[in-house]
């Protein structure tokens, strides 16, 4: 069962069409057990709106940011805007912000 589907914005596409192969591979794999399990491990909040996709791999923290769009009842979406590999402890601030400006867009599209 599947607690929500996962779309993926031009701007996130953009980043995972950047990774290779493998990394790819990887990155989806955990989007898609996100869906099914529910885990803080894999699927966390950040701030009020925006949450991550939390995927290691060959040594390397990658990020995909999200938010929820709830405005159709029948399917929970979470919406993919945008992608970095991590470097520090904390996600910076301007991909937060990034995926707020983007969130935003969406909603009023």
């Amino acid at each position: 069962m599947d607690y929500f589907k996962t779309i993926f914005l031009e701007t996130a596409d953009d980043f995972i069409k950047n990774l290779d192969a493998k990394t790819r591979k990887k990155v989806f794999y955990n989007v898609r057990l996100a869906e099914r399990s529910n885990d803080p491990k894999l699927f966390k909040k950040l701030t009020d709106e925006i949450w991550e996709f939390r995927i290691r791999f060959s040594n390397k923290q990658i990020r995909l940011l999200a938010f929820w769009d709830k405005r159709n009842n029948e399917n929970t979406l979470v919406v993919a805007t945008n992608g970095f590999i991590k470097k520090t402890q904390k996600t910076p601030k301007t991909d937060i912000n990034k995926a707020k400006k983007i969130m935003s867009e969406y909603l009023n599209n």
